[in-house]
């Protein structure tokens, strides 16, 4: 059974085992960091430096911009599975809970896009998204 498309919250012994799983399961793995900053601006830059973009992003105004190039970016690699490892991201939600849940928002969008069938044109790919508590 494949697992729920989404994000999921885990804790730092978990996040240890994601880096595993993904590197035993041969599954590309991002990790992304806000390094310590908060706010849209933060994690667009995070985004920008560590994932794939397509068309790659010059600002941080479009969510939906982010979304699109994001789900784009991960279908252009053409792997089965894709993992997103934000282990930061409970520092990010208690700094900026408004642009977290924007954030998570997109990031779960683009995790069941991407897992669904029709939308992907029969090359759906797993996305899981893992945060930091």
């Amino acid at each position: 059974m494949k697992p729920t498309p989404g994000v999921t919250v885990i804790g730092p012994e978990e996040a240890h085992e994601v880096v595993r799983a993904a590197a035993s399961e041969d599954c590309l793995l991002f990790q992304l960091s806000t390094e310590g900053r908060s706010g849209r601006e933060a994690f667009f830059d995070a985004a920008r430096r560590t994932l794939p973009l397509g068309p790659p992003l010059a600002g941080s105004r479009s969510w939906d911009a982010l979304a699109d190039s994001l789900w784009e970016g991960i279908r252009a690699l053409e792997r089965d599975r894709v993992v997103l490892l934000w282990p930061d991201a409970a520092s990010f939600a208690e700094t900026s809970p408004e642009e977290f849940r924007t954030a998570v928002d997109v990031l779960t969008d683009v995790a069941v896009s991407l897992s669904d069938e029709h939308a992907t044109v029969g090359r759906p790919t797993e996305f899981r998204v893992h945060t930091g508590s």
